[in-house]
């Protein structure tokens, strides 16, 4: 449905109506695994955002405080969230991409996909577009985890310190 915005924006009439003329459509045409199309690109997408985020801000709150660059206060938080973003949005970005080419991907007239996997569509995006495809919509995916990493990152400092626990 939120690939119908664009097909409205061109004039087109969308593909569904509201959720469950999409569900029934969907089921109808692809059965029930076409309510799933994507299901392990996207797991494989949260894995890298969460590696990415949790794993980074760590790291760099510690690279931080350790190189002085401030104490353990709400600059190291910030200056450790943007990192956690950058990193997060580098790392999730090559699987976006998957994730999305799999889920909008059309069955063709002999019933076949374009793509057979997520290692499908990664080596053919490679090879047919370059290696930069991969980070297509960086900035936009950027411009929504960096905001969410300084305010999930800031508030959980926060929490822990009005909690009365220590940082690492």
């Amino acid at each position: 449905m939120q690939a119908d915005g664009r097909m409205v924006s061109q004039g087109l009439q969308p593909r569904y109506s509201g959720i469950f003329v999409a569900l029934k459509q969907i089921f109808h045409a692809e059965g029930f695994g076409g309510l799933w199309k994507g299901v392990f690109p996207n797991v494989q997408r949260a894995f890298l955002v969460n590696m990415g985020e949790l794993a980074c801000y760590d790291h760099a709150k510690r690279l931080v405080i350790k190189n002085q660059i401030c104490n353990d206060n709400i600059y190291a938080h910030t200056l450790s969230s943007i990192m956690s973003g950058l990193s997060a949005t580098a790392l999730s970005c090559p699987a976006d991409v998957v994730k999305t080419r799999m889920m909008n991907q059309a069955v063709n007239d002999e019933n076949k996909v374009k793509y057979k996997n997520s290692y499908d569509c990664l080596v053919k995006t490679v090879r047919i577009e370059g290696l930069r495809a991969l980070w297509k919509g960086f900035f936009p995916t950027w411009a929504r985890l960096g905001p969410w990493q300084f305010v999930f990152w800031v508030s959980y400092e926060k929490f822990r310190q009005i909690a009365g626990l220590k940082s690492f």
